[in-house]
C-alpha cells in the first residue's frame, strides 16, 4: 500500500479524507448531482485499529525546511523581487502552508511505510494523523492510526450444505409470460355494440374510493386512523372482467353492467394485498363505466413469430421462448440460493470488518439509491432535503453483511485457486463498453488510470468463487 501525506487524514487540522484503496463494487461516474456529506476522518473499528508513533530528528526536520524554501526561492515569481532573490522570510510566510506540506510528503510518508515495514502492518484504510508536531528546528512527531485486515478463518466451508431449488417451469409460469408478449402486441377496441359486460370483456372505468374511518394503518409514527389518506381515485382503467388478476368484488360488481352506468359498492382487499396502503383495509368505491372495451391479439402464426425475432414458425418462438423462461427462472433461483449460502456463512463465520470499507459500501449504495431517484424525476433540491444522517444508517446493516460477504469470497477464493483471465476480462470491458457507448480502448485506458479495472477484476473474481462454491456444495 503506498501512502503519502496527502493521503492520509491529519485530525488535529483541516484535512479531507481521500477515498479509500479497497473497493467493494464497481461504480461508475456519478451521473446525479446531490450534495450529502460525506464522513471526514471517520471513526475506526477498534477491533482492528493500530497506532504507530514516528519521530524525525530537529536536524532532518530544519534540512527538509531549508530545502523546500530554496526551492520555492528560486521558483517564485512575486512583484517586486528578481527570480530567484525573494527573501527567506518572505517565501515562508507567503507559502507557509505549501511548505509545511511539501515538508510533510517528504517525510512523513518514508517513515510511516518504514514503520509498517518494520512492524510488519499493512493498513487497508487510510492512516489518521494524530498528535501531529511539525515546527522547523524541532523533532517531528506524530501518530497515525489505521485498520489492517482482519484474520478470517474459513475452516469447513466446503462443508456447507446447499440445496438446489426446483427449476422445473410450470405451465401456468410459461402461460404467464406467452401472455405477458401477447399482451404487448394486442390492440383495444371498443365494443360498439349496446350490451352489458361479461367474462372477457375490458370495463373502462373511472373511480374514486373512500379507506373506511374503522381501518387504521401503522407509520413508522404510530397508528392513524385510515381516513386521513387521501381518496383512490382512477381515470379511464381498464379491468379485465373475470381476468386472474381482477379482484372478485370487482368482477361481482362490474359483470352485467353497462356504459355509463354508476355503481357503488366495497372491497375488502386482503392482507398480504400487493399494494401496502390497501392490504388489509376496507375501501367503498364509486364507479362509473366510461365504456366496453375488447383486447384483440394478433393470430400466433409464422408471420406474428417473424414479427417477434428471427422465428421460422410459431412453434420455433414458442420453443425459444419456453427456454429463454426456463433459464430466466433457474438463474433467479440460483442467484436467490447463492444469496442465502452466503448469508448462511456470514453467520457461521464471524469475524470483525473495517469500518472504512463499510463507510465505502455505503457510500455506494446511498450513491445508487440517489441515482434512481434522479431517473424517477427528483429535483436536485429535494435532494438536497434529504436527511442524509438517516439514509446512511438505514444502509448500514446491508453494508455490513455486504462487505463481509464479500471478504469471505476474497478468502475462499484463495483457498480455492479462484483465477480471472485476461479473456474474460476483455470480454467483460466489451460487454462495458457496448452499454456505455463508450470505445473500447478510451474505457480501458480510463479505468486503468483510476483504478476501476482492478474493481472489475476484483468483483468478476468474487462472482466467480460464488459460482464455484454454489456448485461444489449444492446438491
Amino acid at each position: 500500500m503506498d501512502l503519502t501525506p496527502t493521503e492520509m487524514t491529519e485530525t488535529n487540522e483541516t484535512a479531507e479524507q481521500s477515498n479509500a484503496t479497497h473497493t467493494h463494487e464497481h461504480t461508475h461516474d456519478h451521473d446525479h448531482d446531490h450534495e450529502h456529506t460525506h464522513q471526514h476522518a471517520p471513526a475506526l473499528n477498534p477491533e482492528l485499529t493500530r497506532e504507530i508513533e514516528v519521530e524525525v530528528g530537529a536536524d532532518e526536520v530544519s534540512k527538509t525546511f531549508k530545502t523546500v524554501v530554496k526551492r520555492y526561492q528560486k521558483l517564485a515569481r512575486i512583484p517586486g523581487f528578481r527570480a530567484g532573490k525573494v527573501p527567506e522570510s518572505l517565501i515562508r510566510s507567503k507559502f507557509a502552508k505549501e511548505v509545511r506540506q511539501e515538508v510533510l510528503e517528504s517525510l512523513v510518508s518514508e517513515r510511516f511505510r518504514k514503520a509498517i515495514d518494520e512492524q510488519k502492518l499493512r493498513p487497508v484504510s487510510e492512516p489518521q494523523l494524530l498528535d501531529m508536531q511539525l515546527f522547523d528546528g524541532q523533532p517531528l512527531k506524530f501518530k497515525a492510526a489505521f485498520e489492517v485486515a482482519p484474520e478470517i478463518d474459513i475452516t469447513g466451508y466446503d462443508t456447507v450444505h446447499v440445496s438446489k431449488p426446483d427449476a422445473t417451469l410450470t405451465g401456468d409460469e410459461f402461460d404467464a409470460e406467452l401472455n405477458r408478449v401477447l399482451d404487448g402486441h394486442a390492440t383495444v377496441e371498443p365494443v360498439e355494440e349496446n350490451r352489458a359486460l361479461v367474462d372477457g370483456d375490458w370495463a373502462e372505468i373511472q373511480f374514486r374510493g373512500e379507506v373506511k374511518d374503522l381501518a387504521q394503518t401503522v407509520t413508522e409514527d404510530g397508528a392513524e386512523n385510515a381516513s386521513a389518506q387521501a381518496p383512490i381515485t382512477g381515470e379511464d382503467v381498464l379491468i379485465e372482467i373475470g381476468g386472474k388478476n381482477t379482484l372478485a368484488a370487482f368482477n361481482e360488481a362490474l359483470r352485467g353492467a353497462k356504459a355509463g352506468q354508476e355503481l357503488k359498492f366495497e372491497v375488502d382487499y386482503p392482507a398480504d394485498f400487493g399494494e401496502r396502503r390497501l392490504a388489509g383495509q376496507s375501501v367503498s368505491y364509486d364507479v362509473t363505466v366510461k365504456g366496453i372495451k375488447h383486447k384483440s391479439y394478433p393470430e400466433r402464426d409464422a408471420e406474428f413469430a417473424k414479427q417477434l425475432g428471427n422465428y421460422e414458425s410459431w412453434d420455433e418462438f414458442e420453443t425459444k421462448l419456453r427456454e429463454h423462461t426456463a433459464d430466466r427462472k433457474q438463474n433467479s433461483l440460483d442467484n436467490a440460493t447463492k444469496d442465502k449460502m452466503l448469508g448462511d456463512m456470514i453467520q457461521r463465520f464471524q469475524f470483525p470488518v473495517p469500518e472504512s470499507f463499510v463507510q465505502q459500501q455505503i457510500e455506494a449504495r446511498l450513491d445508487r439509491g440517489l441515482r434512481a431517484l434522479a431517473q424517477q424525476g427528483m429535483s436536485v433540491e429535494d435532494m438536497r432535503k434529504l436527511d442524509f444522517a438517516r439514509l446512511r444508517e438505514a444502509q448500514r446493516d446491508q453494508a455490513i453483511n455486504e462487505v463481509k460477504a464479500s471478504m469471505l469470497l476474497d478468502r475462499i477464493a484463495e483457498a480455492e485457486g479462484v483465477t480471472i483471465s485476461e479473456e474474460d476480462v476483455d470480454r467483460e470491458l466489451l460487454m462495458l463498453s457496448i452499454q456505455s457507448r463508450e470505445p473500447l480502448e478510451a474505457l480501458r485506458e480510463r479505468l486503468s488510470k483510476d483504478g476501476g479495472l482492478d474493481r472489475i477484476r476484483e468483483q468478476m473474481r468474487r462472482e466467480k468463487t460464488g459460482s464455484v462454491l454454489y456448485e461444489k456444495l449444492a446438491s
